[in-house]
């Protein structure tokens, strides 16, 4: 019996390596995929499934243009067989040294593991005159925000799961399946979306950040005014007391505030103007409860017919 339990366990131990080898091997297979924002890894997480793994580097409670750079972020990067940026230099204060620093060819600007999701996107004001960030903005190609609006999003998905096919050709099919499946799903939560909101058509509102024109743009809202005299400008006293009459002039009654703003200007205009300041998530993990792209309209949504029901 011995003999017989001796050749069973050698049996068993061999049948274990085996499928740890094999579960290594598949784990080593999975494209890992880097991401700039946490909306732009929820898009690829979509389409990717379980054969890629992804993580982002700002955080969805941070102001995406101002993230500040850790040692941590190179050891990503590193490794990444796929860079997944937002574009339109919504990055280019801390992304582009980290990038060369990593020493990975695979993810250089034109390489072939480095995309830019703007090119796939529809894009909101962009600036027919000359623009820089040195004139103190940090929208100079256009509005970053694209991915709050849903078609967007379906727009991104479909060329991340396009360029996943191109670096992982024997899964490009599993990526197409998977885009196919998010669009339908996607389809069927934007007519849910589109009835929630209907009632509110032409509403008008005051942002912090010009973060919201794609959203109000599909959902036809009315953005009046921002916070900000120019995106990434802080409120001035003069700007403040404009946007103040602004609103009284316009019977606007709500401000929406990016998490990580101040909300002592924002108070002070609600108190002048009798609107109510709600904090609004503009990316994927602002709250815990966030956690892919479905949630983001589902809890902003939300928030957004209750402000509006209780301004009546």
């Amino acid at each position: 019996m011995s003999g017989i339990g001796d050749r069973f366990l050698a049996v068993f131990i061999g049948t274990v390596l085996l499928i740890s080898i094999l579960a290594t091997q598949a784990a080593a297979k999975k494209l890992n995929v880097v991401t700039a924002t946490t909306d732009m890894a929820a898009l690829a997480q979509e389409v990717g499934g379980d054969r890629i793994t992804v993580e982002s580097i700002a955080k969805g409670y941070q102001d995406p243009h101002f993230v500040e750079a850790k040692p941590s972020f190179l050891l990503k990067l590193q490794k990444a067989d796929l860079l997944i940026i937002v574009g339109l230099q919504l990055e280019i204060g801390w992304l582009p040294p980290l990038i060369t620093q990593s020493g990975n060819p695979r993810i250089q600007v034109s390489a072939p593991g480095y995309l830019d999701a703007s090119q796939f996107a529809e894009i909101l004001e962009i600036p027919t005159g000359v623009v820089t960030r040195a004139m103190g903005d940090v929208h100079p190609l256009g509005n970053p925000h694209y991915w709050l609006d849903p078609d967007n999003g379906r727009r991104v998905a479909r060329g991340i799961a396009q360029k996943l096919g191109e670096l992982d050709p024997a899964d490009n099919a599993y990526f197409q399946e998977r885009f196919q499946d998010f669009d339908k799903r996607l389809t069927a939560a934007e007519q849910k979306w589109d009835a929630e909101m209907a009632p509110y058509h032409g509403r008008k509102l005051v942002t912090y950040h010009n973060s919201f024109t794609n959203f109000a743009k599909h959902f036809h809202l009315n953005v009046i005014g921002y916070v900000e005299p120019r995106p990434g400008i802080p409120p001035t006293p003069s700007h403040t007391i404009e946007l103040i009459g602004l609103m009284k002039r316009e019977n606007c009654k709500l401000v929406l505030v990016e998490p990580y703003f101040d909300l002592k200007t924002p108070n002070s205009i609600g108190a002048a103007t009798g609107a109510k300041v709600v904090v609004y998530l503009p990316s994927v993990g602002g709250e815990k409860q966030v956690t892919n792209y479905f949630d983001l309209f589902d809890y902003d949504i939300a928030l957004l017919t209750k402000a509006f029901e209780s301004a009546q």
